[in-house]
């Protein structure tokens, strides 16, 4: 590969000294693209073998990717630290515009090491870095509000992004999210705890650098024909139209949307919170990520009354996708579409991961229905099921901690359950909570063997609907394709809806303008080669497929592909286990 760009230009903030420095790592970029390939390297360099995630010497790192800010939906960032949740390998996206801003400051990758000792927040400005007095700022409850203040006060020219933690992150809820450009999240496996444990209460990028293309010419013709395929793709339409809540009726008719604490896989009122019932009745805009088409972020206004003043309503604007409606709406009971967008502008404003948030208290209800735990330790409280009024009240003593039982499940529901009891409904794989996809064996396997444990890494869920009575060696052998091809587009880094469009002869020709050589065929080696290092990190830090949790809730449910047998569950694990070794050695 040849160089290129700024973006093996890579910045280091150091919290503890309040002092920053530029490296240009061109080994790390031309061997491992960006994103997520250069992350995991940066990881394995800065983070200090089974440190505890809470400690100065766990890393945040930031990266983008060689396309970042040429192509449509080349819009992520992907974020990588070790997560205060599964005490392993912590790896989330997001997108907004901070992927463009980190780009157009000058850099591919941002790494924040050490730990400040009173709140701050960061203003990166192209190559200047600025630490600042974030008191003011620490003890806010809504990142919201968080955001408004920073947009008056921070007036970067170019492009900017604003990346926040919520009273979630600055408690360290295990599970706290960052919140980018108000809308957007680093949602899963705790990067908030982490910028909290740090004292960091914001971060803010603006930069005014332009990206060059070898060849001006081919690059349009190349970018026409991508932005072509984005915007007359049957699936990229039904995310603008509907966006991903469009699934929550079809996932509700194959018997795979997880309701009640996955007592049952369907759910009764699941048309009160269809994408369909809240795009005719709630939707109020629709926004896109920096530098795409598709705009697939659909955001409800909802209407809420002053309680003195008749006639007179504060209009919200709250957004809503997929994750949100499973696991605040049917994962809890919820049928009702104000009290469901209610919990989801709680949610937001605390800046906690809306999946785990919403497993944590379905499993909380299941415990207080079956007399597991009292209203001593709910402080009082009695939920139940469809009573999203009692949520509200319950979501704010999770985030407070308000008592131990709070405070347990503040730490995930994995701990929770060590403490309380009831693993067999903790839904849980690998310490991340359940995704909203109960399809069958591909789904849970593909949450257990991912790298991340997460319904990105490997779309299990996909297989499932496309494949039955597969071999475990052949469903294995599915999802590690799977996976490996996604640490192409997560290292890009790209969108995964668009994984339809940016097939490899794409990917080379992307490449080839941004200044890389890389064939199909070599693409596969890089991809294995990622992956790898992802699981290194792991296995360093004390992964194994030995002591993965099987949850027995999983095999008495329905799902589209019927009950799941554990036997076979565990014959897939031995695969991937075996696989995995096989590489390391």
């Amino acid at each position: 590969m040849i160089k290129h760009d700024s973006l093996s230009n890579v910045l280091y903030i150091d919290l503890s000294k309040r002092e920053f420095y530029t490296k240009e790592r061109s080994d790390i970029f031309d061997k491992y693209l960006g994103g997520s390939g250069a992350a995991i390297k940066l990881l394995q360099e800065e983070c200090k073998t089974n440190c505890d995630p809470f400690s100065p010497d766990n890393p945040i790192i930031f990266s983008v990717g060689p396309i970042t800010g040429l192509f449509p939906l080349a819009s992520k960032v992907v974020a990588m630290f070790k997560s205060p949740l599964t005490f392993n390998l912590g790896e989330s996206h997001a997108g907004g515009r901070s992927a463009i801003a980190i780009r157009s400051a000058g850099y591919g990758a941002i790494v924040i090491k050490g730990e400040s000792e009173t709140p701050i927040y960061i203003s990166v400005e192209d190559n200047d870095v600025h630490f600042k007095d974030g008191s003011a700022l620490w003890g806010m409850r809504s990142t919201y509000t968080v955001g408004r203040v920073l947009r008056q006060s921070e007036r970067g020219s170019g492009t900017r992004t604003i990346m926040r933690i919520g009273k979630a992150g600055e408690k360290l809820v295990r599970y706290a999210g960052l919140t980018t450009e108000t809308y957007r999240h680093f949602g899963r496996l705790g990067l908030g705890a982490v910028f909290g444990s740090k004292k960091l209460k914001a971060l803010v990028i603006s930069g005014r650098s332009s990206i060059p293309v070898k060849n001006s010419k081919k690059y349009k013709e190349l970018y026409d024909q991508i932005y072509d395929d984005a915007t007359k793709s049957a699936v990229m339409r039904k995310y603008h139209d509907i966006g991903t809540a469009v699934n929550v009726s079809r996932l509700n008719e194959i018997s795979a949307l997880p309701t009640y604490n996955l007592q049952y896989s369907k759910f009764d009122a699941v048309d009160n919170i269809s994408g369909e019932k809240l795009a005719e009745e709630y939707l109020g805009r629709r926004i896109a990520c920096g530098h795409c088409p598709v705009a697939c972020i659909h955001i409800a206004a909802l209407r809420v009354p002053y309680e003195d003043e008749k006639y007179f309503f504060k209009t919200t604007m709250i957004p809503y996708d997929y994750e949100l409606i499973y696991a605040l709406g049917s994962m809890l009971g919820i049928g009702y579409p104000n009290g469901l967008l209610k919990i989801i502008e709680l949610v937001e404003a605390y800046g906690a991961d809306a999946m785990s948030t919403g497993v944590c208290m379905a499993y909380a209800t299941e415990m207080f229905e079956k007399g597991k735990i009292s209203e001593k330790d709910t402080a009082g409280l009695k939920p139940k099921f469809g009573n999203w009024n009692t949520y509200m009240k319950f979501l704010k003593n999770m985030i407070e901690r308000k008592n131990k039982f709070y405070d347990a499940l503040a730490n995930g529901v994995e701990y929770a359950s060590k403490i309380y009891g009831g693993k067999e409904f903790a839904l849980a794989f690998g310490g991340l909570e359940m995704p909203g996809y109960n399809t069958g064996p591909g789904g849970y396997v593909g949450y257990l063997i991912g790298a991340r444990h997460s319904h990105l890494d490997n779309a299990g869920y996909d297989v499932d609907q496309k494949h039955k009575d597969l071999s475990p060696d052949a469903l294995v052998g599915k999802l590690i394709a799977e996976e490996e091809w996604r640490q192409i587009l997560s290292s890009l880094v790209v969108c995964f809806f668009s994984r339809g469009i940016y097939k490899p002869e794409i990917v080379q020709d992307c490449l080839a303008a941004a200044g890389f050589d890389l064939d199909k065929d070599a693409q596969l080696g890089v991809a294995k080669e990622i992956l790898n290092e992802k699981f290194k990190f792991k296995y360093r830090e004390g992964f194994s497929f030995d002591k993965l949790r099987l949850p027995e809730r999983i095999f008495k449910v329905d799902t589209l592909r019927g009950k799941v047998k554990k036997d076979y569950i565990r014959k897939c694990l031995a695969v991937a286990d075996n696989y995995y070794k096989q590489n390391k050695k």
